[in-house]
């Protein structure tokens, strides 16, 4: 079957967590067939048993439908959404590989650059890329929490509009009806990696993301960050895209601060529209007690930044300070995002 005749064919979700649990269930409730693949065998167990249950603010249902172990997968599929997070990548597409359709593709429902890695496996062609920026929490096997709607885009990754995405355009839209197609997905990750930049700054904390980015005291701390992955973005060739209220565009290196705050004001007033008050990185540190994605999802603006010959200090100790976190050397606290504030460069001085 091919890939635009896909309509009866099963869908593969792979990692039912938040992101792929959210989009599946959507997916079979609008009368699509779909698999789950996770690793939690609780959680196959869960969705097995009484289903998937969605919860929240926006719509509470629980779907049926198949759930599997890795191991446990059989045959091949046309579509395939890699919802795993960053950092298990490089393992979860060398598992996912073998039963992807040969004209079939795999479309990355992740944050960061995940799309390199894939298409380093499977191709390029057979890779696509999306930006999704709802939030969503794993609560505990079978339940996951959509606490807040958010963009969703997809792209192919050379940009061109083919009957593939468009197709796709229609599947996803089942889920959000506002998801777009774009001819720059790479515009929209790099996009999201300077507001994931803040978001993580954010996790220092014990606090809201609302509350961080609305504190008068963190602003030019945010500021200079955001710019500092934009100048790298700038420098690989990159035109990013705004995104909910984010724009880009207003952390240009030496642009208006004024715009900048605009930004971030915009910001606070999403994030207070949700009930996701906090980042699935804090979930990690906080809740989870497990390393984050922060190496796999930030790591590669400090990659970039050294291959462009840009300094990125306020990267380099932010990721730090988030392993800090996790091996217990420092708290979830406004001191930790004080630790970050000192990388900022002096007025004068060079960037290390």
């Amino acid at each position: 079957m091919s890939q635009l005749d896909n309509r009866q064919a099963p869908i593969l979700i792979w990692g039912a967590g938040a992101i792929g649990g959210t989009v599946g269930a959507y997916l079979v409730r609008a009368g699509e067939s779909v698999i789950f693949v996770d690793r939690d065998a609780d959680h196959v167990a869960a969705i097995n048993g009484a289903g998937l249950k969605i919860n929240g603010p926006i719509e509470e249902f629980t779907i049926k439908a198949p759930a599997f172990l890795p191991n446990q997968v059989k045959g091949k599929f046309n579509t395939a959404c890699l919802c795993v997070k960053a950092l298990h990548t490089a393992a979860a597409i060398e598992a996912l590989a073998p039963f992807v359709a040969d004209d079939g593709c795999v479309i990355s429902l992740q944050n960061g650059l995940n799309e390199k890695v894939i298409a380093a496996k499977i191709g390029e062609k057979r890779t696509i890329g999306a930006f999704v920026n709802f939030g969503a929490d794993y609560l505990s096997p079978g339940l996951v929490n959509y606490a807040g709607r958010g963009a969703f885009v997809i792209g192919e990754l050379d940009g061109k509009i083919t009957p593939r995405i468009e197709e796709l355009h229609r599947l996803f839209s089942q889920f959000d009806p506002k998801a777009v197609v774009t001819p720059n997905i790479w515009g929209y990750l790099w996009g999201k990696l300077v507001y994931g930049a803040i978001l993580f700054g954010t996790a220092l904390t014990n606090d809201s993301i609302a509350d961080c980015l609305a504190a008068p005291k963190y602003r030019s701390l945010f500021i200079a960050l955001a710019r500092e992955v934009e100048t790298v973005a700038m420098a690989a060739g990159v035109k990013m895209e705004s995104f909910d209220g984010f724009d880009p565009a207003a952390f240009m290196p030496g642009g208006s601060t004024d715009a900048a705050h605009k930004s971030l004001d915009d910001q606070v007033t999403h994030n207070r529209k949700s009930a996701k008050t906090h980042t699935g990185i804090w979930r990690d540190l906080a809740v989870r007690k497990r390393k984050t994605e922060v190496d796999a999802q930030i790591g590669p603006i400090v990659e970039t930044g050294a291959a462009k010959g840009i300094p990125t200090p306020l990267t380099k100790k932010l990721i730090t300070l988030i392993h800090d976190i996790e091996d217990g050397r420092r708290p979830l606290d406004w001191s930790t995002l004080d630790a970050l504030a000192e990388a900022m460069p002096k007025a004068g001085a060079p960037a290390q």
